[in-house]
């Protein structure tokens, strides 16, 4: 079975512990962030492109269906788990793409211990989930800037027509 470039970069826990321990030890930094991604759109690729230039190689971490429901509420996700992270990982700026099921991110930034957190602009830095982690061993946080008025949520809106 071949495999698209895009399919290759999605990752379970186990293996993106792996591969960033590898790219780690051949001396790439790693960039860490994380989003719901519910209908990809530039503000999205303005984010993800500026926080693949922090560093070597870029993890984009994506909530879980139902996480998203808890912190959205009950009508989302609009686009489900497996479309999100395709789409995510066709990007050319994104290394590696991988899920996870809490409301934050937390263990995850614990265990694959990014040399960057990138969040975006509009969370203020110290309320940025893993913040004191990533500092703890060395890292940095860093805040993307981003396109005002472009949400997912006035997206949605206006194809509803509201």
């Amino acid at each position: 079975m071949k495999f698209s470039n895009s399919e290759k970069k999605v990752l379970n826990r186990a293996r993106a512990i792996e591969i960033t321990r590898a790219a780690r030890k051949r001396g790439e930094s790693i960039v860490f962030t994380n989003g719901c991604f519910d209908l990809l759109h530039v503000g999205h690729v303005h984010s993800l492109e500026q926080a693949c230039r922090l560093g070597d190689r870029l993890v984009v971490a994506l909530n879980s269906d139902a996480s998203v429901q808890k912190i959205k509420g009950p009508n989302r996700p609009v686009i489900p788990l497996s479309e999100r992270m395709r789409m995510i990982a066709s990007l050319a700026c994104v290394d590696w793409v991988i899920s996870f099921r809490a409301t934050t991110p937390l263990s995850l930034i614990r265990d694959l211990k990014p040399d960057v957190l990138a969040k975006g602009g509009d969370w203020n830095i110290d309320e940025i989930v893993g913040k004191d982690e990533v500092e703890s061993w060395g890292g940095t946080v860093k805040r993307l800037s981003e396109i005002r008025n472009i949400r997912t949520s006035q997206l949605i809106d206006r194809i509803r027509g509201q």
